[in-house]
């Protein structure tokens, strides 16, 4: 490993290189769990499951949506704010839909430059679900379906409202026009190697994958050996997703790399290794709390499922997709409610936030804490139903 590291950094100083590696904290802690005897099974089995059940389905989604997106472009926001005004927060709602923040991310770069409303920008952010949707649709495509849905109309309607009754254009500095999103450069040693061992993996482990989704029952011996090469598999994903880069601020933990979208395998890989990696976190928070505290946090769920569908917006104000997969991880095990899913749908505002930030700082405040409203109206509107 640390001569691995060496190579990947060209320093030196290997054990300050692998520090400088926010990210690394990950697979050492996996290391350190999976040498416990008492967290081991815990470990494995969380793994297995995150490889099996999300790691094969959301790169086969990920790569269909990808080729999809690449064939029919998306059209310019600015061109049906000149033609169709009305139609503008609608068809910024709608790429706000799309799954992974691409979309969202087009709407927020084109209010920085002053050529889409403010209406606009806040239906993008109620509509975007980031990364999370990718999981979601893998996993539970109706439901995936029902909550775009939603998430569409809210964004319509509240946007509508927002700009007839709000006037934000001031909040966009001038100087934004001419600055560019960047893309960062992702080791060749990582790509090189991902391709690699997906290539060498992903239909074996496909087939795998969709006979035990059809509840195929395999004798002990094949289940332990399958569990064991998911587990490794898992780790190899998100050793890969912690040598991508460095990591040294909040938004490059929380949000996916940014490729050459030419690039379109190692893109499909590269954000299946983020999505990967914040599921294990997880998978292993839930079991890790279980096992420690001795108390199942689904129960502790139901005696407060009143708070779920406000904490469960606090945690989509956060930028970047990685919190709000675990709020959609919780939802697909079980443990949190449809309302509080909903909530967070509509709050969580993905990787879009970042460049918001970065581009028009009180824009993004006050357009982050408008989509808090409509999160716990609809949110709290479907506990009661």
């Amino acid at each position: 490993m640390f001569l691995f590291l060496s190579q990947l950094t060209g320093s030196k100083h290997t054990v300050k290189s692998v520090l400088a590696y926010k990210r690394l904290f990950l697979p050492l802690i996996i290391v350190c769990l999976w040498l416990n005897p008492t967290t081991q099974h815990i470990v494995i089995t969380a793994l297995a499951d995150a490889f099996l059940q999300v790691s094969i389905f959301v790169a086969i989604t990920l790569y269909g949506y990808y080729i999809a997106v690449k064939r029919f472009p998306q059209l310019e926001l600015s061109y049906i704010t000149k033609v169709a005004p009305r139609l503008e927060v609608p068809f910024a709602a709608l790429l706000g839909a799309l799954p992974g923040c691409g979309g969202a991310i087009i709407v927020v770069t084109q209010y920085t430059k002053k050529q889409a409303s403010f209406g606009a920008f806040v239906a993008v952010l109620i509509s975007t679900m980031g990364d999370a949707a990718f999981l979601l649709i893998a996993a539970k495509p109706q439901t995936a379906l029902l909550v775009l849905l939603i998430s569409v109309i809210t964004g319509t309607l509240f946007g509508w409202l927002v700009n007839r009754f709000h006037k934000f254009d001031s909040l966009v500095p001038e100087q934004t026009e001419n600055q560019q999103h960047q893309c960062k450069n992702v080791p060749k040693l990582i790509t090189t190697f991902s391709k690699r061992f997906w290539q060498s993996i992903v239909l074996p482990m496909t087939i795998v994958a969709l006979l035990l989704a059809f509840q195929f029952q395999f004798n002990d011996g094949v289940s332990s050996s399958i569990t064991s090469i998911a587990a490794v598999c898992c780790f190899i994903v998100a050793v890969l997703w912690s040598l991508s880069s460095i990591g040294k601020t909040y938004q490059d933990v929380t949000a996916e790399d940014e490729v050459d979208d030419h690039n379109l395998e190692v893109k499909v890989l590269q954000d299946t290794h983020f999505i990967t990696s914040w599921v294990v976190i997880g998978f292993l928070a839930y079991e890790l709390f279980k096992l420690w505290f001795g108390t199942d946090i689904s129960l502790l769920f139901n005696q407060y499922t009143y708070l779920m569908p406000l904490m469960a917006c606090l945690v989509g104000l956060l930028p970047g997709c990685g919190p709000q997969i675990i709020v959609t991880t919780l939802y697909m095990q079980g443990h949190i409610p449809f309302s509080a899913l909903m909530a967070n749908a509509i709050s969580n505002d993905g990787d879009a936030l970042f460049p918001a930030i970065a581009l028009a700082p009180k824009a993004a405040l006050i357009g982050t804490l408008y989509t808090a409203v409509p999160s716990l109206l609809i949110g709290y509107l479907l506990y009661l139903i």
